[in-house]
């Protein structure tokens, strides 16, 4: 792996602890010298904060199509004003969530088009990819149950659409295995952080 200049993304079902070892690579980077941006889909600094504010705690009804493409706003903003600049300058980016939680979100969960998708999202990024995503995989209960009994507007869809999210998740690491790899999230904080560990060589 190149030492600068990198796009990795953070993937999974709400409360599979992905943002925990985000944290951690961060830090484990910053430690080796490496110049780090911490960032996150929806929600990154500025017109994100707005997007996702509508996003996650809009009480009315929302329309599938409607939120994939507050989804896509977001990312548009967020790739050309915070990522490529970054990326640019030679930093490690890490980001909460990208294209593939769109794909899985609301292209599985919600039964959007897969291919309109996978379109707007290469619009959204003028075809930027994350050099590395992490995908963190683990049983829906488990997940839900991290989440805790104060829920925002996504992660109350309930485990039948979680079941859905998790299944495109793991059909998309095996589409694109050479960029997608898929961390055992069912295990302690240390062990699941060993697996990510594997795939870094700064």
């Amino acid at each position: 792996m190149k030492n600068k200049g990198l796009f990795i993304t953070f993937e999974g079902i709400d409360g599979c602890g992905k943002t925990t070892q985000m944290n951690l690579l961060a830090d484990y980077l910053k430690a080796k010298g490496q110049d780090v941006l911490i960032t996150r889909e929806p929600g990154a600094i500025g017109l994100g904060e707005k997007i996702r504010e509508i996003l996650l705690n809009y009480n009315g009804e929302v329309s599938s199509n409607c939120e994939a493409f507050l989804f896509l706003a977001d990312r548009a903003q967020h790739i050309d004003i915070i990522v490529k600049p970054a990326i640019k300058a030679g930093k490690i980016v890490l980001c909460d969530r990208h294209t593939d939680s769109t794909v899985a979100y609301q292209g599985w969960g919600r039964d959007v088009d897969l291919e309109q998708i996978k379109m707007l999202n290469s619009l959204a990024t003028s075809g930027l990819k994350p050099d590395l995503t992490f995908v963190f995989d683990i049983d829906v209960e488990t997940a839900l149950s991290r989440v805790g009994k104060t829920k925002d507007r996504m992660e109350s869809a309930g485990p039948g659409f979680f079941e859905k999210t998790s299944q495109g998740y793991l059909e998309i690491a095996k589409q694109e295995p050479h960029r997608v790899k898929v961390i055992n999230s069912n295990d302690s904080i240390e062990n699941i952080f060993e697996q990510v560990k594997e795939y870094i060589e700064i």
